[in-house]
């Protein structure tokens, strides 16, 4: 049996086996996406993220949002200019009358007219000063929604290239694998044909292969699954994707300090606050109608062929200061003031509800990030002990020491270990990310990304003082 396994006609086979053991081996300690995809173009996590940034629709709607809520301000600021209004009519006007032992007199004239009223408000509670002011600090939050929407977008960006890589390596090692076991199915079957196994040995053989073949297909599946994920973030589809490190430049060197940054710089957090600021000067503004209004009215009038006479003309012009001094609405105003204060508890208890969230993100970012560390270590020595444990079952199985589903085991110990090993990579790399995330500090600018910015200040700058105008600043 020994000199049969020895024989020329036995080594060959035994030799490609550990060779694919040793491609295997290797594949698991590296992503392996550039291989499979050839000579393709490479793609950065740097360049997929500047796709991103480009191109996302939910970046782009949320950058619309902004343009928005800029418009607030110049219909609030309304309320210190005038209003102007011009009015003209024409007509046909006839008339008889008839006078006892004079006659008839008949008339006919085209009475017509303009004229011409500016109003202008002097003072209104200082409803429009809290309306500007409110409208100033929801800008201001929906720019922190648009920092924590762009948070989003690139984690997400992140987070999916880091899957098709996973999941590219996982593949290429269920594939391997499947070639490992079908070199051990054949070499089975040739030692059942020469007594050395049983025949249950080649069941346990055929077997592991059948597993190993629903597990690959099962790999290809939810590579198409990162894939399509991916291109729904970035835009295009994965092509070559260059290995990446974990991002640790600027990640806070302790938990507490994480915790605090989060609690200071946090989008989500800086949003809610600008949301408390406009909802207590809109408490300001409903209040500001129970207030005095002050306002003045200048008007022009011209009229020709007045009362239908042929010739006839007046003029009247007139300046008047109106004050109005609201005594009760109903209830209607105090009401509205009431909802108005609960909102504003409201949305301070949302500040402090997005404190506990942001907190336990952070807290768990950290956790997988630093447990990251330690797993790949021990899935680094997993593999390196599975690699040796499973070359000396093979020889021992060669001298039937061991049977062919210690072998099995083996392999799929080692198998197991390579697959731990890659997607603790990859969780160490997202979660460096994640915690940059949470902390509220992940942007094209902290991850130093060559890619236009964009800026919601020049929008604000081009629309806050128009006091006319149809066409958006964009043109449309």
């Amino acid at each position: 049996m020994v000199a049969l396994l020895s024989s020329g006609v036995r080594t060959r086979p035994a030799r490609r086996l550990r060779g694919r053991l040793l491609l295997a081996a290797s594949a698991s300690l590296v992503f392996v996406f550039a291989a499979a995809q050839g000579g393709a173009v490479a793609e950065t996590l740097a360049g997929a993220i500047a796709k991103a940034y480009r191109s996302n629709p939910d970046l782009g709607q949320q950058r619309a949002a902004v343009r928005v809520t800029d418009e607030n301000i110049p219909r609030q600021k309304s309320g210190y200019r005038p209003r102007v209004s011009v009015t003209g009519d024409i007509g046909l006007l006839a008339s008889e009358t008839r006078t006892p032992g004079q006659g008839t007199n008949s008339n006919f004239g085209v009475p017509r007219g303009f004229g011409l009223s500016v109003t202008q408000n002097l003072w209104s509670g200082n409803r429009v000063e809290n309306g500007v002011r409110s409208a100033e600090s929801a800008t201001f939050g929906a720019r922190e929604q648009l920092r924590n929407t762009e948070q989003g977008v690139l984690q997400d960006t992140v987070t999916f290239y880091m899957n098709v890589l996973r999941d590219t390596a996982l593949l290429s090692l269920r594939r391997n694998n499947v070639e490992v076991l079908q070199e051990q199915v054949r070499q089975t079957r040739d030692r059942f044909e020469v007594g050395d196994v049983t025949r249950t040995d080649v069941a346990q053989a055929e077997a592991q292969l059948a597993q190993a073949q629903g597990d690959a297909i099962v790999a290809q599946a939810n590579l198409q699954t990162s894939m399509a994920n991916y291109r729904q973030v970035v835009g295009t589809e994965p092509k070559r994707l260059e290995p990446v490190r974990p991002f640790e430049r600027g990640l806070p060197a302790t938990l507490e300090r994480a915790v605090s940054i989060s609690q200071a710089e946090h989008p989500a957090i800086q949003a809610l606050l600008h949301g408390v600021d406009a909802a207590q000067l809109n408490v300001k503004v409903i209040e500001g109608e129970l207030y005095p209004t002050l306002g003045i009215t200048g008007s022009l009038n011209k009229r020709y062929d007045l009362n239908g006479v042929t010739g006839a003309q007046s003029l009247s012009a007139s300046v008047v200061g109106q004050l109005s001094v609201p005594l009760y609405e109903g209830g209607e105003v105090y009401a509205r003031a009431r909802q108005a204060k609960e909102t504003l508890s409201q949305q301070r208890l949302q500040v402090d509800l997005q404190r506990d969230r942001v907190r336990a993100a952070v807290v768990s970012a950290w956790g997988v990030f630093q447990a990251s560390k330690q797993v790949i270590k021990s899935a680094q020595a997993q593999v390196a002990a599975a690699e040796i444990a499973l070359g000396g079952v093979r020889e021992e199985a060669k001298v039937g020491q061991r049977t062919t589903l210690d072998v099995l085991n083996a392999q799929q110990v080692l198998l197991n270990s390579r697959v731990a090993l890659v997607t603790a990579q990859r969780d160490q790399v997202v979660g460096s990310y994640a915690l940059q995330a949470a902390t509220g500090r992940l942007s094209v600018a902290a991850l130093s990304i060559n890619v236009e910015r964009y800026d919601p200040t020049v929008h604000l700058n081009q629309v806050k003082d128009k006091w006319f105008g149809l066409r958006t600043p964009d043109g449309q």
